[in-house]
Parts: structure tokens; sequence; C-alpha cells
């Protein structure tokens, strides 16, 4: 009894850990106050100021549409780089695995000014286009180790037996390959688009002046103190994330319960 009372306060402190800062955020967000050792009364000013601020706008445009660029981009040669790797022998597979693993176990600050340094040595001019080259390198492996898995539990067999029966190669890829590895892709592109959105050293390293996305948006806003807009864009990207959430682990739910019915 003991135990399992110590357990529940165990994780419960860990979860207050981890969102009361989330908590305090939003809540921050509603403060007319703009200081937050203050409680100014209750507002939505914030946001409607949010919606009017064309800079920290168009750092979000700019976030997201590297993100789902990047994303995308890297999906598409993570998924063609994890079929080569598992078609490979042994020992040339576990040469790229390892190559693979560098970017992931590396520190990000080292990954940074190496992008940086070749886009210098290239003579690239500093902006979008350096930004998302740089979020592509760093979210292939993400595809590659999230793909490669899914490889390996295929049956070499069922496409071979397409090829048998006419099937042409690309085909037999898209009909046969495709739908076993689907949510492997599906999950490399979705962790491609987390980490491209909460990227902030490779972005700093490799921006150019006034290119901002949110993170660099906000590490600029520190130093002079930041908007409390900046509180309210942070609460909608909560939420909108925990209905998301919500959304993907309900609809399976509900779905178990028609069938038993």
């Amino acid at each position: 009894m003991i135990r399992k009372s110590l357990q529940t306060v165990y994780v419960t402190l860990i979860f207050i850990f981890l969102y009361a800062p989330i908590v305090t955020l939003i809540v921050l967000s509603f403060n007319s106050s703009k200081t937050r050792a203050k409680w100014g009364g209750f507002t939505l000013k914030w946001y409607s100021a949010l919606f009017k601020n064309d800079t920290i706008l168009q750092a979000l445009y700019t976030t997201l549409i590297i993100a789902m660029l990047s994303a995308f981009l890297a999906t598409i040669i993570g998924t063609v780089a994890a079929i080569a790797i598992n078609g490979m022998k042994k020992r040339n597979r576990a040469l790229f695995m390892g190559i693979t693993n560098i970017p992931m176990v590396n520190a990000e600050i080292v990954t940074g000014i190496s992008l940086m340094l070749l886009f210098i040595s290239l003579k690239f001019q500093f902006g979008f286009t350096t930004v998302l080259l740089a979020h592509i390198t760093f979210n292939i492996p993400y595809v590659i180790l999230s793909v490669l898995p899914r490889m390996k539990q295929l049956n070499p067999n069922t496409y071979e037996a397409a090829l048998d029966l006419g099937a042409t190669h690309t085909y037999a890829f898209f009909k046969v390959v495709f739908p076993d590895i689907l949510p492997g892709v599906l999950s490399g592109f979705l962790m491609s688009i987390t980490m491209s959105l909460d990227d902030f050293i490779i972005t700093h390293f490799t921006k150019g002046p006034g290119f901002d996305t949110l993170s660099t948006k906000i590490y600029t806003e520190v130093k002079k103190g930041i908007k409390p807009e900046m509180y309210a864009l942070s609460s909608i990207i909560f939420v909108s994330v925990l209905v998301l959430l919500l959304l993907i682990n309900c609809a399976p739910t509900d779905k178990n319960k028609e069938i038993v019915k």
C-alpha cells in the first residue's frame, strides 16, 4: 500500500515538473499586465495583438513552411536511402548505419557550425535556402531509422511474386512494399516536422540577417524581453498539439468499440 502511494506521488511530481511551466505560460497569456510578477486581470488582448503582429506571424509562417518542406523532402530521401541500405550486404549496411547515427549522437552545435562553414565555402547566400538544406540534412537520419525496421519486417518473396506476375518494379513497389512501410514513413515524416519546428542551434548558424523562425525570434526577444504575444502563440501551439494527440489516440478506440458491438 505504501509502495503504491509512493509510486503515485513520484509520478505526480514528475508530471507537475513537466507541465507546471506550460500551465504558467498559458496563465500568463491571459494576464492583462505585461509583468509576470503581477496579475492584472483576465484578458484576451494578447491573442488579438498576436494576429496583428506581422513579425511574429511571418516567423510562424516561415517555421511551418520550412518544417513541412524539409520533412517532405527528407522523407523521400530517407525512404530511398533506407531501401538501399536494407539491400546492402551486412558489412556495408553496418558502415552506412554507423554514418547515419553520427548526426544523431553528435552535438547540434558541431552540426550547425559544420553546415555554416560548408555553405560559406560554397558561397551560398544565407537565408531560406540554407536553413531548408540544413533541416533536410539533420532530418534524414530520423527517417532512415524509422523506415528501416519496417523494411526488415517485409517478406521479400511478396515483391518477387509481384514481379513474376508481370508487375513493373515501380508498380510492385507502390502496391506491395510501400503499404507495409507506410507506418514507418509517416513516423519519420512526423518526427522530421517535430525536429524542424523545435530546432534552434542549427537554424541560428545557417540563417541570414533579417531571416527568423520562431525559435530564433524568441531567442532575439529574450535579450530585450519576451512580448506577451509569444505566450499566446505558445499556448495556441500547445493546445493544437494536445487536441491532435487526443484525436489520434481516441480514433482507434472508437473503431474497436464498433467492432466489438
